[in-house]
């Protein structure tokens, strides 16, 4: 590991400062459990670790604000899945946290963080991006709000301008019945990147959102409004050719956890799980 230098401010405006005067070379430490083993590989370069622990501003854990569910940068993964009325209305988000590494990595790792990782694999992006989630980057001349979508823009590269940092994840709480499902393929059980994961959502007109990590650069989201495959009583090879029109648009590579054609192939088994599962979810009234 390269020798960096550590700094702990208490505010945002102290926080700007230090981004404006360290530049690329520093980098924002919540959680750390990806940047120290980026640090530790010397996949990462740093000359200085911004704490961002200590900064006032902060809101603690989850808040509900104007029908938003705000998690703050600092909230940890295992605090945000305690909390009740938030594992209430996001079902598939919750459960595709809760795969996140093992329960220690989740008590000290974030979910901005996991965003900001910006990996092709996450977990949590596919339903983050299925429940309409914003991330709110700020910097010295203020803050704006970006789909979790696009803040991604593909492996480790991020929407953050020089100066910026993310504050904060926004979920708007859902004013229609909505029904998510989540899953995710790995090579063996317990902590192992995901060879594919997707969500799926199903609306009360019959519009199907999917959202499909590990099968690409950047997430890809597909959206079916023939009302075909929120149909349980379309013919299957109808429901099938909708449900592969969206994954065409996927691109899977081969690599150590899997082949192109194996990913497409769970992609396809995976996505009738979940529409199944969303399905249920809308007709029972759980989001």
């Amino acid at each position: 590991m390269k020798p960096f230098s550590y700094q702990r401010p208490g505010s945002l405006a102290q926080t700007f400062d230090l981004l404006s005067e360290y530049g690329s070379s520093a980098r924002i430490l919540a959680g750390g459990t990806d940047l120290i083993v980026g640090l530790r590989q010397q996949t990462v370069d740093a000359s200085v670790l911004v704490d961002i622990k200590g900064i006032g501003e902060f809101l603690p854990g989850v808040a509900l604000v104007d029908g938003h569910f705000v998690i703050g940068a600092t909230t940890d993964i295992s605090r945000i899945c305690e909390y009740e009325k938030f594992r209430a209305t996001f079902p598939a988000l919750v459960e595709a946290m809760e795969t996140v590494g093992s329960v220690q990595i989740r008590n000290r790792a974030t979910l901005v963080g996991n965003v900001c990782n910006a990996s092709p694999a996450a977990d949590t992006v596919p339903p983050l991006a299925i429940y309409g989630a914003m991330v709110n980057v700020g910097g010295r001349d203020g803050t704006r709000l970006v789909p979790v979508q696009e803040f991604i823009q593909g492996p480790r590269q991020t929407a953050l301008r020089p100066g910026e940092f993310v504050l904060s994840i926004q979920l708007p709480v859902p004013n229609a019945p909505l029904g998510v499902g989540f899953a995710r393929l790995t090579r063996r059980r317990g902590v192992d990147l995901a060879t594919v994961n997707l969500s799926c959502s199903i609306d009360s007109v019959g519009t199907v959102r999917f959202a499909f990590g590990a099968v690409g650069p950047r997430l890809v989201l597909g959206v079916d409004r023939s009302g075909v495959l929120a149909d349980s009583g379309a013919p299957a090879g109808d429901r099938d050719a909708a449900l592969a029109n969206l994954i065409a648009g996927t691109s899977p590579r081969t690599d150590i956890r899997g082949t192109r054609d194996y990913r497409s192939a769970m992609l396809l088994v995976l996505g009738r799980r979940i529409l199944a599962e969303a399905a249920s979810r809308l007709g029972s009234g759980q989001p």
